[in-house]
């Protein structure tokens, strides 16, 4: 793919199990693995996108740990990984700082349901245009989320009538699925 592709992932707002919208917390095992999905398939930038300044300060005590000579003596691959994260407080603040650097980034959204008017990643090979791929937690983004964005990507469909994949997995299917060469 040869645009230029950032991820969000968006802990508000979001649905919890009862479809109601929610703020998630941040976890550690997200922001390690995605960072590392996101170096691995050349991604430009990962945000991490939540509201709350308590979420902002658990961001920056994981994240900056991982920038002392320590982190960079016990894990240096772990410490490459994480130099693509920033954290945004809303998803319009990541979309103006991308804007801010190139113009007329597309946002794009991803979810587990069936939708009206989805599209597929080869659709993408056509545009232009910087991406922005928003994933969410918890059980997915708020519709207004996809109201808000250019396109909503097709589910990723398994073998079975089962989909509820964790967020770490599905950003590396997307990423890999975007960005092959098939």
């Amino acid at each position: 793919m040869k645009n230029n592709l950032y991820v969000g992932l968006v802990h508000y707002p979001v649905h919890n199990k009862f479809g109601e919208v929610v703020t998630t917390s941040i976890t550690n095992l997200d922001i390690h693995d995605i960072s590392r999905s996101c170096v691995t398939f050349g991604v430009k930038k990962f945000f991490i996108i939540n509201p709350l300044e308590s979420q902002k300060q658990m961001y920056e005590r994981i994240t900056n740990f991982w920038k002392t000579e320590i982190a960079q003596r016990y894990n240096p691959d772990r410490v490459n990984a994480l130099s693509v994260i920033d954290y945004a407080f809303d998803i319009e603040s990541v979309q103006q700082k991308i804007n801010s650097q190139e113009e007329g980034c597309l946002t794009i959204t991803t979810t587990a349901m069936k939708l009206e008017h989805q599209i597929v990643e080869s659709d993408l090979a056509g545009f232009d245009k910087p991406i922005l791929l928003l994933f969410g937690t918890g059980n997915g983004l708020a519709s207004q989320v996809h109201e808000l964005a250019d396109y909503v990507l097709a589910p990723i469909k398994g073998k079975g009538n089962y989909n509820h994949l964790s967020v770490r997995s599905a950003v590396a299917i997307y990423l890999d699925r975007l960005t092959s060469d098939k």
